[in-house]
């Protein structure tokens, strides 16, 4: 028997009737002669749901608690579909994260798997049950519930499919693939039939909602192939796998845009050794990530610092940086919340010139300002005002031809 693990998302376990055509997805698969284990999201919209009435209890919950009641809704929806499925005559159990073996580190909110310890799940399948596992959660060090951060089921299902030796990661969810753009900005984007590990974690980084960066981190790490389709139609999907060629395509694979997006400046800061160190060790104490870092050209031992966070965490941000303002003798800090950023992506860029010219100059006959710009091997970003991102996506869209199949 061949071991297939799948992850249904909260759009695809929605209500009842879509509990129950998960279930006969589920059946399907295990009717083709292979075992199953299943990742599930909470129901719909019940993280927002219980995030609400957090904050109508209080305006500085304990990050502890929050992750005892958030873990909640995907128990709520993995009992439930294991009650679909075995009335339909299946052999199925539930498993939470802590039972599964997902051990995290203890960062709240936003968790990282340390191991799995898949004893138990491989005991359940011995006994010819499908198994079915809470996603977006774990326990600690410290034997606390934590979850993973949104997105965080689909680092669940890569993971177990790793830690299980899995033949395959199926992502279901209610798109029909990886795509050029999102559709619903460009119409014309196209779904890709594959995509390397390397280039869905760029754009997965750079703001593509449709798989969690860290769950191609671990895909990758694992060589687990991952199939991302859509669990309401038979859309064959895109597969993210190692050895994608290059050579005959495209050399830009698909832009990425996000709007969560502030941009932090320290102003007036002496040019001396060790005051970035200073910046941001305590940032990443603090478990905050930063994106894009500039800093402009030293004048009279003077500059200015300038670096992106996640529009969540700002207020975290400011609360760190302003001291430290003080303490190293900077003038003073600001920020902006306004921005949006826009990447292009592809591994053909990385030996080819003109990517960046062409990207600027599409940006620029569309009347779009760049306020900074970032790059990697293989991808080109640039912050801009969040009024405008759509039309630039929209114009690299076309500047790059991606309506044109490879």
């Amino acid at each position: 028997m061949a071991l297939v693990v799948q992850k249904y998302g909260g759009s695809s376990v929605a209500d009842a009737d879509k509990i129950k055509n998960v279930a006969r997805r589920i059946a399907a698969t295990r009717d083709k002669d292979n075992d199953v284990v299943v990742t599930v999201s909470a129901m719909g919209d019940t993280t927002d749901d219980l995030l609400e009435l957090v904050a109508q209890v209080t305006s500085h919950p304990s990050p502890r608690e929050v992750d005892a009641l958030l873990s909640t809704g995907e128990q709520q929806s993995m009992a439930l579909l294991t009650m679909a499925i075995q009335h339909m005559g299946y052999p199925a159990i539930s498993l939470t994260g802590v039972q599964a073996g997902i051990k995290t580190d203890t960062a709240h909110r936003r968790a990282r798997i340390l191991q799995i310890d898949p004893k138990r799940i491989r005991r359940e399948l011995e006994k010819d049950n499908i198994v079915i596992v809470a996603g977006f959660q774990g326990i600690s060090e410290g034997e606390d519930i934590t979850t993973l951060g949104r997105g965080g089921s689909d680092t669940t299902a890569v993971a177990l499919a790793g830690s299980l030796e899995a033949e395959v990661c199926q992502i279901y969810t209610d798109v029909e693939g990886v795509y050029t753009a999102d559709p619903r900005i460009v119409p014309e984007a196209r779904r890709l039939d594959e995509i390397g590990y390397d280039e869905m974690l760029e754009l997965a980084v750079q703001g593509a909602k449709v798989m969690h960066p860290r769950a191609v981190e671990v895909g990758e790490l694992f060589n687990i192939p991952i199939l991302v389709a859509s669990s309401f139609t038979d859309s064959p999907g895109t597969l993210i796998h190692g050895g994608v060629s290059m050579e005959v395509r495209n050399k830009v694979r698909g832009i990425a845009h996000d709007l969560d997006v502030a941009k932090v400046t320290v102003v007036g800061v002496p040019d001396r050794p060790g005051i970035a160190a200073a910046i941001f060790e305590p940032l990443a104490a603090a478990n905050i990530s930063v994106d894009t870092i500039v800093q402009n050209a030293s004048i009279d031992n003077i500059t200015d610092l300038t670096f992106t966070v996640s529009r969540g965490q700002l207020e975290e941000v400011m609360e760190v940086i302003k001291p430290i303002t003080q303490e190293i003798g900077a003038r003073e800090c600001v920020s902006d919340a306004t921005l949006g950023k826009v990447s292009i992506v592809g591994t053909g860029m990385q030996n080819m010139p003109g990517f960046a010219a062409r990207m600027f100059s599409a940006l620029s006959e569309k009347g779009i300002n760049i306020q900074l710009i970032a790059t990697s091997e293989i991808r080109i970003t640039c912050i801009i005002d969040e009024a405008k991102v759509k039309d630039a996506v929209r114009a690299l869209h076309r500047a790059f031809e991606l309506d044109v199949g490879d």
